[in-house]
């Protein structure tokens, strides 16, 4: 049987073997040498696992996010360890990027928020603060899921939808938007308990980001002005600035609503590595 030449397979079939090729072989590199990951260690990888063996992924005592978050770490939390998160680091990337496209960001503004300290920082890791950016970019009824993920970084895009959809369709549309995330919140409290309240647990960590209470006022100024004007982009930056607990990861959803402004986004990016510099010196990393 003569086989197919190369000029003969359709274009699209030749980009996804590609695609599908170079994935493997960073995932295979990854696998080898990547360092770091502690929470895919130590949380999201035994969540998935004991989801995988029938129990509660709040069996896992660092697990804090709504239940249907561990989820996309399910395809992977079967596979080796560094196999595993070597594939979750690059779907956590491809997220960063396409929630950043999505938003209409230019080439120049891509790269540097995914080089950014806080996107950076949540790959290290192996966080899932790239969900909420999702969200961000995705229907209200269906965003909602992902937003609701991390409260830190969706709470006030959750209050400007309850504010768009009233504007738009009223209550029949503000109930058909919020309807499904809402019945499937009260079966989880069914299933696992009030989960939310393993919210506040981290608020009495050392480790903490968070600017709060003095940016309160900024994140409410934030989340008035895009309900005034209907800008969800402050909506975005505004949740930050109102929660009591925040890893620099979770910054990402306020550094993502500059993706559009080339300068603006090259100083925050330029001033948060500046910060890590000045911590760096601060705690002996760096020697003066």
């Amino acid at each position: 049987m003569k086989l197919p030449t190369l000029q003969k397979i359709p274009t699209r079939y030749l980009q996804a073997g590609t695609l599908l090729v170079l994935a493997v072989a960073l995932v295979a590199l990854g696998a080898r040498y990547l360092q770091g990951g502690v929470d895919w260690y130590a949380v999201f990888r035994p969540a998935g696992l004991a989801v995988l063996q029938g129990e509660s992924p709040y069996s896992v005592p660092g697990f804090r996010n709504a239940p249907w978050a561990i989820l996309p770490v399910l395809p992977f939390a079967w596979l080796p360890a560094n196999t595993g998160r070597a594939a979750y680091l690059l779907l956590s990337l491809i997220a960063f990027a396409y929630a950043a496209y999505k938003l209409g960001a230019p080439p120049l503004t891509l790269i540097a928020f995914l080089l950014s300290p806080p996107v950076l920082h949540c790959l290290l890791n192996a966080n899932n603060d790239w969900l909420p950016l999702l969200g961000f970019v995705l229907p209200p009824q269906i965003g909602l899921f992902f937003v609701v993920v991390k409260p830190q970084m969706g709470i006030a895009m959750v209050l400007y939808w309850l504010i768009e959809t009233l504007r738009e369709g009223g209550w029949r549309r503000t109930v058909q938007t919020f309807a499904p995330v809402t019945i499937v919140t009260l079966a989880s409290f069914v299933l696992f308990g009030f989960w939310p309240e393993r919210f506040l647990e981290p608020t009495t960590y050392i480790q903490n980001d968070s600017l709060w209470p003095a940016s309160i006022p900024i994140g409410l100024a934030l989340l008035a002005a895009a309900i005034k004007r209907r800008t969800p982009e402050y909506a975005m930056a505004a949740s930050p600035c109102l929660s009591p607990y925040l890893i620099l990861h979770s910054w990402s959803g306020a550094l993502i609503t500059l993706v559009r402004n080339p300068a603006e986004m090259l100083a925050a990016v330029g001033g948060l590595w500046l910060l890590i510099l000045i911590r760096a010196f601060q705690i002996g990393v760096i020697a003066p």
